[in-house]
């Protein structure tokens, strides 16, 4: 039986207590309940808010992109595509070019980036299905057609409707500039608007969607590729396939899958969420200082009490070990309400979206929020070593109490 414990319990639940102890103790928990909800809601948004970036890239990130290791494009070959098709757990390979050029539309023109994609690119994307506006069909009647970004569209006036005014893409030529004949140092090609998409404003703002040949053609890449887009078959790992992927290809080459393509966006919600962690720990502390208050004024309150205890022959580390458990009763009590509550919050939330983000444009209407037991772990050590800290003082006070002085 742990008499340590059984004497703290004794303490804590006893009514006899001085009422301005049993106040501070109260507020303590309070504090520390308090504390610990409004991280593990902090947190859970943050988690929320890291698979909501990643459910909107998904639609339009491959499984695996391969892109080269130096300079922007690589040259491929029949050989080449035919090793990386044949590779398994690769279900769709789609060829990428993708680079920036003025677009110019009626009197309007801006730079954007033109995306030319294989005829397969939609087997492995979504993008077709983001089409608030004509067709996201890149071949219509023989003709190539153009995928808009909503927000290019906005800056250009662009009418996908209107087949008698064509989108006109600009790219410098690789030849030295006339001043004489600016348009020569050009290649111009157009082509008609066929719809356009609505993604995420990172993309509506820039991309424009064309088919591979025309994209090859107007840059003069040839059989250069700036990126080969991969959908991972069912069954197989992406991670597995990547691996077989990268070792197929060599250093030449960079094998990355969604969240690598994303790496400095998440990486910085990953610090934020850190940072969060950290400030709200230091919150913490300052609401476990109550607990460094009232343990300190029941050492006092319980003189007499310590100095009997160590006449029946208590040892310095028995009374020690009661004022550190009652400030962790204090501290695990307050920390299982607290965390209580934010799981309620957050399930709430989940449920009923309360919390509205308050932004006409923004993807969700809601605050996404997703519980990791990771959090509530960690939120919970973090508890338990600051109750600890702050415990050690008044309960070393108490082991140095004279039983001469106070019987």
């Amino acid at each position: 039986m742990n008499v340590p414990f059984l004497i703290a319990k004794r303490y804590f639940f006893s009514q006899k207590k001085r009422n301005i102890i049993s106040i501070i103790s109260n507020i303590s928990m309070i504090g520390v309940a308090v504390g610990s909800a409004a991280l593990i809601i902090v947190l859970s948004v943050f988690n929320g808010l890291e698979d909501l970036i990643r459910e909107i890239y998904s639609s339009f990130d491959p499984d695996l992109k391969v892109t080269a290791a130096e300079g922007k494009s690589f040259e491929t070959d029949t050989e080449f595509m035919n090793r990386i098709r044949n590779t398994p757990g690769v279900a769709v390979v789609s060829e990428v070019i993708e680079d920036n050029t003025l677009l110019r539309y009626n009197d309007r023109q801006m730079v954007v980036k033109i995306k030319g994609v294989s005829e397969n690119y939609f087997e492995q994307n979504e993008i077709d299905s983001a089409v608030v506006e004509g067709t996201g069909d890149l071949y219509f009647n023989n003709k190539y057609r153009a995928l808009v970004g909503r927000g290019v569209q906005y800056q250009l006036s662009i009418k996908p409707t209107n087949q008698f005014v064509p989108l006109q893409f600009l790219y410098p030529r690789n030849v030295k500039f006339n001043p004489l004949n600016p348009e020569a140092s050009f290649n111009s090609l157009n082509v008609l608007p066929g719809g356009i998409f609505a993604i995420e404003r990172q993309y509506d703002d820039s991309y424009v969607f064309v088919p591979l040949n025309f994209a090859a053609e107007l840059l003069e890449y040839g059989r250069r590729r700036t990126a080969i887009e991969i959908k991972v078959e069912q069954g197989f790992k992406i991670e597995q396939v990547k691996r077989s992927m990268q070792e197929l290809l060599g250093a030449e080459f960079k094998v990355q899958n969604s969240d690598e393509q994303h790496t400095s966006l998440l990486r910085a919600v990953k610090v934020e969420k850190l940072f969060v962690f950290i400030t709200f720990a230091f919150i913490l502390g300052i609401a476990s200082l109550n607990i460094f208050f009232s343990l300190s004024m029941l050492v006092i309150d319980k003189k007499k009490d310590i100095a009997i205890l160590a006449s029946m022959g208590a040892t310095a580390k028995a009374i020690r070990n009661v004022f550190l458990m009652e400030g962790a009763l204090v501290a695990c009590i307050g920390a299982a309400y607290g965390l209580t509550l934010g799981m309620l919050i957050c399930n709430l939330q989940q449920n009923f979206s309360i919390v509205s983000m308050g932004i006409a444009s923004s993807v969700v209407e809601a605050y996404p929020v997703k519980m990791k037991v990771t959090d509530f772990i960690f939120t919970a050590l973090a508890i338990i070593v600051i109750t600890m800290l702050v415990s050690i003082r008044p309960a070393n006070k108490a082991a140095a109490i004279s039983v001469k002085d106070n019987l």
